[in-house]
């Protein structure tokens, strides 16, 4: 029998988790580009269409609201056992897996393609050494089994209240008042951004200048020498304080392209607009009339970018 407080947080998570009734994609994915264009060590960043998803995306002023990262078939290199039991749960997709933490679910290991029909992003660490990258994945792979840890009900009620009523400056604070660090995994980028930190790879760190030492002699100083430029220094990041877009934002990161504009014969001129349905494209064809219907006007888009989709 389960407990009072385990009957309210568990409500409290159906509420969070529960989808929201409209969800806007902005493009259309294609499983076969994706997998062949991510690699083991990146972070792929979500629009989630959850209500918790809508509370990061404001308190973060960002798109993303969840980041996973890919390990592809990692565990495939494991023991027997867990090479089995892979096979048996994903079957084809489990050479193409992401490590996530979810609220509802803890740390856990999902096909890629779970995400295929979402608004995603592929961030890529540059120049990561291929030992760093084995490292990091195997960092977030000990956290498999990991559950979320709610230690006071307010750390789940906290989405509940106007997120709007929260100053701009106190946003990302809000996201881990209270928390404790068990608790904070909710916050996926944190298990994420704790597995580079060990490797000592930056996401946001913060710049500080240091001066190049004391002032010379007065008469250089009279003559207008300086002592040289200051040298500067990183400062970690709380990593519990990294968010989705940190990834995003970071200098560090390089944003992958894999849909159409990831395709070098992508032109803009074959595509055809709706308010336009007798504009002439760049070989001089006619569009097709608004009668054709949203169907054909996907195929006729496919040559721009999915047309290599098979090839990949």
């Amino acid at each position: 029998m389960r407990s009072p407080r385990r009957v309210v947080v568990d409500w409290f998570l159906r509420r969070l988790t529960a989808r929201r009734r409209r969800y806007q994609r902005f493009v259309y994915n294609v499983p076969e580009r994706l997998k062949a264009t991510i690699r083991p060590g990146d972070v792929v960043l979500v629009d989630g269409d959850q209500r918790i998803s809508q509370a990061i995306k404001y308190l973060t002023m960002s798109t993303w609201s969840h980041s996973a990262i890919y390990i592809g078939d990692a565990l495939l290199r494991r023991d027997p056992a867990t090479r089995a039991e892979v096979h048996r749960r994903f079957g084809r997709e489990a050479r193409h897996l992401v490590v996530e933490a979810l609220v509802e679910k803890g740390v856990i290991v999902s096909p890629v393609v779970k995400y295929i029909d979402f608004n995603i992003r592929i961030c890529r660490p540059q120049g990561l050494h291929r030992d760093d990258v084995d490292a990091v994945m195997s960092h977030v792979i000990d956290h498999l089994g990991r559950r979320y840890n709610v230690r006071h009900i307010f750390e789940l009620a906290r989405f509940f209240f106007p997120v709007s009523l929260v100053p701009r400056r106190w946003r990302r604070a809000a996201l881990t008042f209270g928390s404790s660090p068990s608790g904070r995994a909710a916050i996926c980028s944190t298990m994420i951004a704790d597995a580079f930190e060990r490797v000592g790879y930056p996401i946001l760190p913060e710049l500080v200048l240091i001066d190049a030492g004391a002032p010379g002699p007065w008469w250089k100083r009279w003559l207008g020498y300086d002592s040289g430029p200051p040298s500067a220094r990183f400062r970690r990041a709380n990593t519990a304080a990294i968010t989705p877009r940190d990834f995003d934002l970071s200098p560090y990161f390089e944003v992958v392209k894999f849909n159409h504009l990831g395709d070098p014969r992508f032109d803009y001129r074959q595509i055809v607009w709706e308010d336009a349905p007798h504009a002439h494209n760049g070989n001089g064809a006619a569009a097709p009339s608004q009668g054709a219907g949203p169907r054909r006007r996907f195929q006729r888009l496919r040559p721009a970018f999915l047309s290599r989709s098979s090839a990949t």
